[in-house]
């Protein structure tokens, strides 16, 4: 490669340890957040934990509060594919530099760069040198030295820069689709709870509220189980064997700030019987469930397929929107968690969904309902997708624009990306 050099990290930067935060001092609410390597997605990337933060109000040393900006590092694999998977802040004065989280310094900026490095070190060619001199059996350890001594080809700065405002671009897209997704779920969110929590739905005002099961509701609804709504694990078949077909685990569940859906050759996925899933359908994480391990799909086109892991649930006589939002609710995931049986994998049945009872209206404010809220779900679905072609680019480009097998020069980012999105 004309004009790269092999270097040592160490050449450019250092790699400094956090701080040892005392857990007496952790509390589920605050203000600043210890960093862990749950904050880390195995691919590289920052990971907000939604409601599982461990917030800190004891005293600590100034320098361990971070900076939007800083690039850290996962040390210990405390799952599987996270060691050395790297990070940026993203915002000032809210998360601590917790121990075994590397703190990313540049300290010859002639050599590296760090937003080139952020992204080097989420690449294959540093992470299995990592993986080759970690230490421990069970969990896995890196050490700043270690990273240090990683030997890796890099270009002249400028190029180096180059690179990484191409990968920027695309992760910034990225992250734009999902502060958007993220906006118009909560405006579902909310058009929800006025409508069905506090029933300010269009023309309340003429409409008393009557006594229920699950206390006062508008006159003219009913408190009926799902089962009356919804048709639970409806369909299930064998995927054929050389059927090319979408396959959805709770993982990939978990992971929904990406892509819900990845395809999945028919030769490489399980062959079992599998749970099917149509679009308009809800599904559930049944085991280990939690509020946040449910989606709605409204993804067009042939069957998708669910892990028996899943609930898939199919509306019957209320809208797809009304549904899923209904069966979101904290009210609704609280009691449902609460059935959950088991002590290493709680999980909850395909009765548990059943017999849950909803507040159902009466089919025209369901239908109202649906024409405000179901094109905010629609666009959510697209926005993901779109975040998912567009990881998908990035994870192609990354290790072979910083191993030089791709010339920057010759790169038309623009015609790549309307590619991969349009496919």
């Amino acid at each position: 490669m004309s004009g790269w050099r092999e270097v040592e990290l160490g050449r450019g930067l250092r790699v400094k340890h956090g701080w040892a935060f005392k857990g007496e001092y952790f509390r589920d609410a605050g203000e600043q957040i210890v960093l862990t390597p749950g904050n880390f997605h195995d691919g590289g990337g920052f990971k907000p934990k939604n409601g599982t933060e461990k917030f800190y109000d004891g005293t600590y040393p100034e320098q361990f509060l971070l900076k939007r900006g800083d690039v850290v590092t996962a040390m210990t694999e405390q799952a599987q594919g996270l060691l050395g998977s790297t990070a940026t802040i993203p915002k000032d004065d809210t998360y601590l530099h917790n121990q075994r989280i590397g703190l990313i310094e540049i300290t010859d900026p002639e050599v590296l760069d760090l937003r080139y490095v952020y992204h080097l070190m989420n690449a294959a060619v540093v992470r299995r040198q990592l993986y080759a001199t970690a230490t421990g059996a069970k969990v896995r350890h890196t050490a700043p030295e270690r990273i240090q001594s990683v030997q890796v080809e890099v270009p002249d700065i400028l190029t180096q820069r180059v690179i990484a405002e191409l990968l920027d671009g695309i992760d910034d897209l990225i992250e734009n689709n999902r502060r958007r997704v993220a906006v118009l779920e909560e405006m579902a969110r909310t058009i929800y709870r006025e409508w069905f929590v506090k029933f300010r739905y269009p023309g309340h005002e003429d409409v008393p509220l009557v006594d229920s099961a699950l206390g006062p509701i508008p006159e003219g609804w009913e408190v009926q189980p799902l089962a009356a709504i919804a048709k639970v694990n409806q369909t299930s078949r064998k995927p054929r064997p050389d059927e090319v077909f979408r396959y959805l685990d709770i993982a990939a569940l978990a992971e929904r700030e990406v892509g819900e859906l990845d395809a999945v050759e028919g030769a490489d996925a399980p062959g079992r019987a599998r749970r099917v899933i149509k679009p308009g359908d809800t599904v559930w994480a049944t085991v280990r469930p939690n509020r946040r391990a449910h989606a709605l799909v409204v993804a067009p086109g042939e069957d998708w397929i669910a892990s028996t892991g899943l609930a898939v649930l199919s509306p019957t006589t209320v809208s797809s929107a009304f549904l899923f939002e209904a069966t979101s609710t904290t009210t609704f995931s609280d009691w449902l968690i609460g059935r959950a049986t088991g002590s290493a994998y709680p999980a909850v049945r395909a009765v548990d969904f059943e017999e849950a009872t909803v507040a159902v209206p009466n089919a025209s404010i369901d239908a109202a309902f649906a024409e405000k809220v179901a094109p905010m779900h629609e666009l959510s679905w697209k926005l993901r997708a779109e975040c998912s072609a567009l990881a998908g680019l990035r994870d192609l480009l990354l290790p072979k624009l910083v191993t030089g097998q791709i010339d920057i020069s010759s790169l038309n980012l623009d015609v790549l990306m309307e590619e991969r999105v349009a496919s």
